[in-house]
């Protein structure tokens, strides 16, 4: 059994199809995916259809919450985080009534059972909460009241953009990057947008063994870049900057 984790689409239609292609070649039993799907980015209306297509398990992250005004906008604390909000309201706005229903329609945690011993647990930030942030770094305590009340064996979230498996108290913790919006970081702080979509295979051998397969594949950055401007999405010179 092999199930694709995908999360944090961000609007990159280019990113989701270059992913999806690569699916296609060895396809998945199951495509779960983590949330963050339109918000801040070109072509929001556009990959919500493609999601509602594929009819796979959706997962309710903050910025899907945000769109439907379900939680309140980040706080605007310096002219960046103004530009982001401006963009976000952008997005709101391409949104028909279909859009809005489908995004409502997703869920705060997808479980999926792997076996008479093993159960996926699918969340955004973490099974309590989609604002939650779950890293490397995240101490063991504080990560016993995110997930406190579940038992899942593998528990998988999205939220940060950054790749990530790790051990906790006996399970295991995945998290598949980013599909539309991967960061990439560097020794003097600086952070870039590099043109491939991340997204991680959970497999289930017919022995039980169990392994996360990362993957990135190439986009057509250009494409993005050109539904930036063409849907006339506010500031899309400075969203596009870092993305190379």
């Amino acid at each position: 059994m092999t199930i694709a984790l995908i999360a944090d689409i961000h609007g990159n239609l280019a990113a989701l199809e270059a992913m999806l292609d690569t699916l296609r070649t060895e396809p998945p039993d199951e495509i779960v995916c983590l949330g963050d799907v339109a918000a801040t980015g070109p072509q929001p209306h556009e990959v919500l259809r493609r999601l509602q297509e594929l009819g796979c398990p959706m997962v309710m992250g903050n910025a899907d919450a945000e769109l439907l005004g379900l939680s309140p906008p980040s706080p605007v604390t310096d002219e960046d985080a103004r530009r982001i909000m401006d963009i976000s309201r952008w997005c709101a706005d391409q949104l028909d009534n279909a859009d809005r229903a489908f995004l409502a329609s997703f869920q705060p945690t997808v479980e999926i059972t792997l076996g008479e011993e093993r159960r996926l647990l699918c969340c955004h930030g973490s099974p309590r909460s989609y604002d939650d942030i779950i890293n490397a770094t995240t101490p063991d305590d504080e990560l016993d009241g995110m997930i406190a009340g579940h038992d899942a064996t593998i528990i998988a979230g999205g939220h940060t953009h950054m790749r990530m498996l790790r051990a906790y108290r006996g399970r295991e913790i995945v998290n598949p990057g980013s599909v539309g919006l991967a960061y990439q970081f560097f020794p003097d702080g600086s952070v870039r947008v590099p043109p491939w979509a991340e997204f991680a295979l959970l497999t289930q051998s017919d022995t039980g063994a169990m392994s996360v397969d990362f993957r990135r594949v190439s986009y057509d950055r250009d494409a993005t870049v050109r539904a930036l401007n063409e849907h006339e999405m506010p500031h899309a010179a400075w969203w596009a900057a870092d993305w190379h």
